[in-house]
């Protein structure tokens, strides 16, 4: 057995060296995403060509969801940041642990600001491996402490190509790669499931409250439009909204329990990995828990429900209940107004765009009676709830993955046989 410099152990029959060397034995590259003096913000254009920002890499892959776009024509002139299927894009500031591996989703999309690609030609190093190799908690832990800048870590080509790199014969890193891709593939069917299922539940919800008036006697028209029997009530009537806390007053303390701190970046990357810490020793409502309808309604405006776990409820994040309402009802409500609520925010002339709860208040919600909202609850609450299923069930798959990775990538552990893996795609 041998040490590499990342301090961790690795057979003899492993390769030690470092990025650098294997891009330059290689023809591989490593390039930074286009800086502001090439791509100003006045650029960005609403239908265009996809640019990855580190905000748009998310668990691990990226996130297409508010993304921002560039012409055709500026692409073109950034074409040497064109990413490719197969390269690793990285942050290269602020969270610089950040990674995800390029599909055939993402062919031709840019290496926006603030990220770096890196691009393998190497025929004895795979470069799904190295993807895995680079979410090693000692890696990460290196490319942090390398990180340079007091107040917003960053990275560049310099420090990547020094990263130390160790990596066994193929025939291992097939095993690897399979091992590891095989939960990854499953995460992501249930990722592409519950946006389905998303949809369906937009639409449906969409027909029943927005477009439809369900053949009765309509009072009003335009965004009044409902069915004469149907109430209307303020958004901020029909669910509680609940602030939370500037956590920074409750540390922790020495021997007492403590609860991850679920703050906007928690809830954008939907996961309390790596999160601050606040003490457990809080009121009960300001506790989140697994299915907890989330809003944050400053910065980056999110609705989502929760599935990371449990956590303490920061400041700029609202948890909606309701007494009177059921989930789905309030949720959906919230999601129809989420637009608009967004361009409100965006409105704003202050560094950091949000709402006020008089924006709640003026957000009118459409009731149908009691019966009617029973019977639609009946399709639209087991949507809602298969989501959280499949959110849990990718939480505890990504639990699995993260204890095997670095049994994996040390040797320590070895994947299936090379003659399990005989007519696997």
């Amino acid at each position: 057995m041998k040490f590499d410099p990342i301090d961790q152990r690795v057979p003899d029959t492993w390769t030690v060296t470092t990025l650098g060397e294997i891009c330059d034995a290689s023809g591989g590259e490593i390039q930074t995403g286009p800086f502001g003096s090439q791509l100003h913000a006045s650029d960005y254009v609403s239908l265009g060509i996809p640019s990855v920002m580190p905000k748009d890499i998310k668990a691990d892959r990226i996130s297409s969801e508010d993304i921002a776009r560039v012409s055709e024509a500026d692409a073109e002139r950034l074409s040497q940041h064109r990413l490719r299927e197969g390269d690793i894009v990285c942050s290269r500031r602020g969270d610089v642990e950040r990674r995800a591996f390029v599909t055939k989703r993402e062919e031709g999309w840019l290496c926006g600001t603030g990220c770096l690609r890196i691009r393998l030609n190497a025929s004895q190093l795979l470069t799904r491996y190295l993807y895995y190799y680079l979410g090693h908690p000692s890696v990460r832990a290196w490319i942090v402490r390398h990180a340079q800048g007091a107040t917003m870590p960053n990275l560049n080509t310099s420090i990547m190509r020094t990263i130390p790199v160790a990596f066994p014969p193929l025939d291992e890193q097939l095993r690897i790669t399979f091992t590891l891709g095989g939960l990854d593939e499953k995460i992501e069917l249930n990722r592409q499931i519950n946006q389905t299922l998303e949809g369906m539940g937009r639409a449906l919800f969409r027909s029943w409250f927005i477009d439809s008036d369900h053949d009765g006697v309509v009072v009003a028209s335009g965004p009044g439009r409902r069915p004469k029997d149907w109430e209307t009530m303020p958004l901020d009537q029909v669910a509680t909204f609940l602030n939370g806390l500037a956590l920074q007053k409750y540390p922790v303390q020495p021997g007492r329990a403590a609860l991850p701190v679920i703050k906007i970046r928690e809830l954008n990357q939907g996961s309390i990995r790596d999160s601050a810490e606040a003490s457990a020793e809080l009121p009960s409502e300001y506790i989140v828990k697994d299915g907890d309808v989330l809003f944050s309604w400053s910065g980056s405006l999110v609705v989502r429900q929760w599935s990371g776990g449990l956590g303490a409820l920061n400041q700029y994040l609202f948890k909606v209940t309701s007494s009177r309402f059921p989930k789905w009802f309030y949720y959906h409500w919230l999601q129809h107004y989420l637009p608009e609520f967004r361009r409100i925010a965006s409105d704003k002339a202050i560094t950091v765009g949000h709402i006020q709860r008089r924006h709640l208040t003026e957000a009118e919600v459409r009731i149908p009676p009691s019966k009617e909202l029973e019977r639609m609850g009946g399709v639209l609450a087991p949507l809602l709830a298969r989501q959280l299923e499949n959110d849990l069930e990718s939480r505890t798959l990504a639990r699995i993955k993260d204890n095997l990775l670095p049994r994996l990538i040390s040797g320590e552990l070895r994947g299936p046989s090379a003659d399990a893996l005989q007519g696997v795609p």
